[in-house]
């Protein structure tokens, strides 16, 4: 039997937990919002989020990929220019 030592171990974390957490306050910053509108991202579960002791914090790779959920991409036509 192969045993893993604590470093060759999987993490319990998942991938968008792994990197920088932030701040409700930095998050706002970076969305280019009030603190208000992160703080309502987490109370609608809309985002992922961890608790660290009685703090809250945002993973960077969590807001990124809410940031993507919510791009629209431009549509591109041509338009027909109408004779006169």
């Amino acid at each position: 039997m192969i045993r893993k030592t604590m470093r060759e171990s999987v993490s319990p974390l998942p991938d968008w937990a792994q990197g920088k957490l932030l701040t409700v306050e930095e998050a706002a910053e970076r969305l280019n919002t009030t603190v208000r509108f992160p703080r309502r991202l987490i109370e609608e579960r809309r985002i992922a989020f961890v608790h660290v002791g009685r703090n809250v914090r945002i993973p960077e790779a969590a807001l990124e990929a809410f940031v993507a959920a919510g791009l629209v991409e431009p549509i591109t036509t041509t338009r027909r220019r109408r004779a006169a």
